[in-house]
């Protein structure tokens, strides 16, 4: 920067020159710093992720959401959960009983995630995760590459005090100019120790499409 400063003070017209000359060269020097923009091949945008969605009338995104928050809402306000010292839950995948595909996985890991978030219960892991864990704890055990006072010990597990099992259903009815479908998902929290159901609640949703 001095040398083009002087420049600009013993010869104008020519430093003129070289100024722009380098603009651009400065110019791409700082904008290296901030994130390149990748030109999109299609009409690609965001969108509102908690916005209505209508695309189809399958099983959405909207359902999704407001099946986790009806259902989590619910559990929050039950017996169990208002008068326990943050019990000990774990969850089953729910049954699809529907004849679309739902990913069932993912409305099971809304739930856990905003019950988790509310600081009133906590959960231990299901049985699609419990390969994982005694994998975790026999190698930290068995092969003899931890430090045994630091290894997480086997036979410390909890054990959980609910679960939480639940279905999705549908009834998908047809007519020359309509699609109409009707899902009913229900949750319930089943005391491991005595079998009771402590708690069950629904969420009834209806899809109509017109053609």
């Amino acid at each position: 920067m001095k040398r083009i400063a002087y420049l600009v003070r013993v010869r104008p017209v020519r430093a003129s020159l070289l100024t722009l000359a380098l603009l651009p060269l400065v110019l791409s020097g700082c904008a290296s710093t901030q994130s390149p923009t990748v030109p999109s091949a299609g009409n690609v945008f965001y969108g509102d992720s908690r916005a209505v969605e209508t695309v189809t009338n399958e099983f959405g995104s909207t359902d999704l959401q407001g099946i986790a928050e009806t259902m989590t809402r619910s559990l929050l306000q039950s017996q169990p959960i208002v008068r326990g010292n943050r019990p000990l839950l774990t969850i089953a995948e729910v049954k699809n009983k529907t004849s679309e595909y739902i990913d069932t996985r993912s409305i099971t890991d809304s739930i856990r995630a905003q019950l988790l978030k509310s600081g009133a219960v906590r959960f231990a892991v299901d049985t699609n995760a419990m390969d994982t864990q005694t994998e975790e704890l026999r190698r930290q055990n068995q092969t003899g590459l931890y430090k045994k006072s630091k290894s997480k010990k086997i036979g410390q597990m909890e054990g959980a005090d609910y679960r939480l099992e639940g279905n999705i259903a549908s009834i998908v009815k047809r007519t020359r100019d309509l699609h109409d479908v009707y899902y009913k998902f229900s949750l319930l929290l089943i005391n491991n120790e005595s079998g009771v159901i402590e708690w069950a609640d629904e969420k009834e949703i209806r899809k109509t499409a017109v053609h």
